[in-house]
């Protein structure tokens, strides 16, 4: 009779406790095989706390189709292929690529072209090479993935309405986890103007303050930062929408949270899928960029300074095109900002014990 009292009780408190579970929707823009793109994705999907909706990918680092397979692949990897894949737009809304090369001589090379570019490349490698935008492949081309071809298959959907139809479904309870260019979320917004109304907010990783770094694609251009700059009107919606909260991950916090050897090691300590994957396909040391914006949703207490700022993005199609704008509240123009929480220090350690526990951590913790 105790046994079934407690099995009762078990499927009594079962709805409550999923229930309790945080709802996000990832955008992402997934290259790949591993890297911070990936790695980022895996810290929610590995959080027993977080129920992931869906992931919808937008050209960023790397084209959307082969940024797609990359993302499936990874989510077959670590057991966690019942996670929608949701396809989204190739193109920023109006920067092209054929214009940034054309624009170079007069306004100066980027330090990362991502899709437009060579390929991710390490600080020591950037320090030696040029980007040079007519490196980039065609868009819809996909190589041989070096993890394997994915069995499964995205959704036969379009990112902006996907989004919108899971944040309608489950109205004020979804975070919009945005970690790459800003495409869809624009587009999403667009289409539904209460579509930021509905949500909890947005986190976001981009924009760029004043980084403390020798760094040489900040040090000498605090304001850029990639995410930002590669959709600038896009950026330009979102940041203007109304969120309940904006949180954005900057620049300035990021080079503050590097991907070390020694957490590597630690991580490939374990057997799990997760790790096994990172083990494998992690091959250069770089900031965790996205890693962190995910993290600190999960435990806020990870951000130790942040900035109350009006933000925006730069739109003049000039040298400082796509940079990131702030003001204080005495000084903001008098259009429709937002109020931001720019996120410029933390708390390494548990940043670190965080994400290097999650990647350990068994395959499908966080069905």
């Amino acid at each position: 009779m105790k046994a079934v009292l407690t099995a009762l009780l078990s499927l009594t408190l079962l709805p409550s406790a999923l229930a309790q579970k945080r709802l996000v929707l990832i955008d992402q823009d997934g290259s790949g095989p591993g890297g911070s793109n990936q790695m980022a994705m895996m810290v929610l999907l590995q959080s027993s706390d977080v129920d992931v909706l869906g992931i919808t990918v937008v050209t960023g680092n790397a084209w959307r189709d082969e940024e797609v397979q990359h993302t499936l692949r990874m989510l077959e990897l670590i057991g966690r292929s019942g996670v929608p894949v949701v396809p989204g737009a190739v193109f920023p809304l109006v920067r092209t690529q054929q214009w940034t090369r054309l624009a170079t001589p007069l306004v100066g090379k980027v330090g990362w072209l991502g899709a437009w570019g060579d390929g991710p490349m390490s600080l020591d490698q950037q320090a030696n090479q040029k980007p040079d935008p007519s490196h980039s492949h065609d868009p819809y081309y996909v190589a041989p993935l070096p993890e394997g071809a994915p069995h499964t298959l995205p959704l036969d959907q379009d990112a902006a309405h996907f989004l919108i139809a899971q944040v309608h479904a489950h109205p004020h309870q979804v975070t919009i986890c945005a970690l790459g260019p800003l495409t869809n979320i624009a587009l999403a917004l667009a289409i539904d103007p209460h579509f930021a109304e509905l949500t909890r907010g947005i986190f976001l990783m981009g924009g760029s303050l004043n980084p403390q770094t020798a760094d040489p694609e900040f040090s000498s251009s605090p304001r850029h930062e990639f995410n930002f700059w590669f959709d600038p009107e896009a950026t330009h919606i979102v940041l203007r929408a109304h969120w309940p909260r904006i949180d954005v991950t900057t620049v300035d916090v990021s080079i503050k949270a590097p991907f070390t050897q020694q957490m590597l090691d630690e991580i490939a300590q374990s057997q799990n899928p997760a790790a096994r994957y990172i083990a494998r396909f992690s091959q250069d040391r770089y900031y965790l960029w996205d890693e962190l914006a995910a993290s600190a949703w999960l435990d806020p207490a990870i951000i130790t300074g942040e900035r109350l700022l009006y933000m925006d993005v730069d739109l003049s199609h000039g040298p400082s095109y796509g940079d990131t704008l702030t003001w204080t509240a005495p000084f903001k123009p008098d259009t429709d900002l937002q109020l931001v929480h720019a996120q410029v220090d933390l708390d390494l350690p548990r940043f670190s014990k965080l994400f290097v526990e999650l990647m350990k951590a068994p395959s499908g913790v966080g069905k």
